[in-house]
């Protein structure tokens, strides 16, 4: 488990001074990983790769995964088959003893989409169905500043799912002490595995970040999940790479601050922002507004 180091004072999370960390002297679990190559991030040293079942761990996905061999990235191309061992130790995880198993077909992946949403771009309003089994668009959010990430509940990797919903933590507690400072900020976990978060796994999912502060804490922080169609209109607005011949979300990480209005402030890319980043980007945002008098209207419960 993630274990928080402090809890977040408002001035110490704005300052970076607070955080998500894990004990290093936890030792390294092993497992095996077989998957084809989908794209390969040089910049970021990642792999996403289709793989299947990681037995004792994890189901069947498409996802990034950390690379530390530079060679690696030169030698899998997409349509290359690897095989690797996936390590996992406190909050991070990497490939390693990566093998191409079979030579990269260039073309043998199907096509990647990437779209960058801008800031002021209108968010799509699709209609989502939360812990509650409560169905609302996204437009209930409006007249209020909100937040939303991707996740699925099955993803144990530390430093993707785990973390964006420790990050979320950050920032609930931190509204939590001072809701009038950060404008009554709204979150949304938004799960791309609508099959299996249903309403009961999704809430017993947000309990367990939510702790103590469950079940009144939903009020703020939500957790949702919508149609297929819905979630790769959202994802692909929001960065999430689109595999269209297979019809799939790759689970790159993406979390977006959006305004009262509905239009992007701004995409944080990957698990390398803090909380106090997203904060920053809200007081910044919220005090170029007319007379920085912004008058939040409830929820819709709809």
């Amino acid at each position: 488990m993630i274990r928080r180091l402090c809890s977040v004072g408002v001035a110490a999370l704005l300052l970076g001074a607070c955080g998500v960390t894990e004990s290093k002297s936890e030792a390294p679990q092993r497992y095996d990983l077989v998957g084809t190559v989908v794209s390969e991030d040089a910049e970021r040293r990642t792999l996403t790769i289709e793989h299947e079942t990681v037995a004792g761990y994890m189901a069947a996905m498409i996802m990034p995964f950390n690379v530390p061999e530079a060679w690696v990235i030169d030698a899998a191309e997409p349509g290359a088959t690897v095989r690797a061992t996936l390590i996992v130790q406190g909050a991070e995880s990497w490939l390693e003893d990566v093998v191409v198993t079979s030579p990269a077909t260039r073309g043998a992946a199907a096509e990647v989409v990437v779209r960058a949403a801008k800031p002021g771009e209108p968010v799509p309003v699709i209609e989502v169905s939360n812990q509650d089994g409560d169905r609302f668009g996204l437009d209930a959010y409006r007249g209020r500043y909100f937040a939303f990430t991707f996740i699925y509940t099955r993803c144990p990797l530390p430093d993707f799912c785990p973390r964006m919903s420790e990050s979320f933590r950050s920032l609930f507690d931190a509204v939590e002490a001072d809701s009038a400072r950060f404008l009554d900020l709204q979150l949304l976990s938004l799960s791309i595995d609508p099959q299996f978060d249903t309403a009961e796994v999704l809430r017993q999912y947000g309990e367990r970040y939510l702790e103590a502060a469950a079940p009144a804490g939903f009020a703020r922080w939500q957790f949702a999940t919508a149609a297929p169609a819905a979630l790769k209109e959202l994802g692909e607005f929001a960065g999430l790479r689109f595999m269209p011949d297979a019809g799939q979300l790759v689970h790159s990480l993406r979390t977006m601050l959006v305004d009262p209005k509905g239009g992007v402030v701004r995409v944080f890319v990957g698990n390398e922002w803090g909380p106090e980043d997203l904060l920053a980007a809200l007081e910044q945002d919220s005090g170029a507004e007319s007379d920085g008098a912004i008058r939040p209207t409830p929820v819709s419960e709809s």
